[in-house]
């Protein structure tokens, strides 16, 4: 069971900026044609098809390139080879782009239920074995991340301050209500945790739970502590538990 990759600071952002870049009516005719195509399209079939000039056609695809929309070589047509440059040609990335607003994070769910499908072990539960299978997840996305920062021994506030990028990556809009406490303003399963909230907010609570294990944040938990049109985790200090740090390399 793989990792998740690191979260990107801003997925949001980068999505709409893709997609703003198709608010133009030529450059997003040129974008479905291109991607009906089935095969690399030349500069001049993809001004042919929406009736404008190769200049302005080029200037066009570029920033369809630039927003990974599409991507671009030099090839001969058909992939016959012929003497000279050959001519630049486009084809999809094949990237899938979604905006949502809030973030919602329904592939993740999706893909931790098919891990615990896949891994139900005997005399498990099916609910058990989702809840594993988050833990686990949270734990190698912890790992992953304290492999890649060192940042020694993590007590309760430079703990959640590392935890913060995370919390902002996957969708949960996280705001730091005191120095040992951070409330999630947005829930990334929603509206799925509003239908089975025991199923899908106890695997958020124990992603999130694996993942201060993996990456070692001593003394805070997550916690289920549901409020209306917020996460129903807060992450926070253990009463009684202390907040000594020790800085990476130490």
């Amino acid at each position: 069971m793989a990792s998740d990759p690191p979260a990107q600071a801003d997925p949001t952002g980068s999505a709409i900026d893709s997609v703003s870049v198709l608010s133009e009516d030529s450059r997003r005719r040129m974008f479905a044609f291109i991607r009906r195509a089935g095969r690399p399209v030349t500069r001049d079939e993809a001004a042919a098809s929406v009736g404008i000039s190769r200049k302005l056609a080029a200037f066009h695809l570029d920033k369809l390139v630039d927003a990974g929309l599409l991507r671009a070589r030099y090839e001969a047509p058909g992939g016959t080879r012929k003497v000279g440059r050959q001519p630049k040609v486009y084809e999809p990335t094949g990237d899938q782009i979604t905006v949502n607003i809030p973030d919602r994070r329904h592939e993740l769910l999706a893909d931790l239920l098919l891990d615990a499908v896949l891994t139900e072990q005997a005399g498990e539960t099916a609910t058990q074995a989702a809840m594993r299978a988050a833990r686990q997840r949270g734990r190698l996305v912890g790992e992953a991340a304290r492999h890649e920062s060192r940042p020694g021994r993590l007590g309760a506030e430079r703990g959640l301050t590392t935890c913060e990028r995370l919390l902002d990556g996957y969708g949960y809009e996280p705001v730091r209500e005191t120095p040992t406490r951070i409330r999630l303003r947005n829930c990334p399963f929603h509206p799925l945790a509003a239908r089975a909230p025991d199923l899908v907010c106890g695997m958020n609570q124990a992603f999130l739970s694996g993942y201060l294990e993996g990456l070692e944040v001593s003394g805070v938990r997550a916690a289920l502590e549901p409020e209306p049109g917020e996460c129903c985790v807060r992450l926070g200090l253990w009463d009684g538990e202390s907040t000594e740090e020790t800085p990476p390399g130490h």
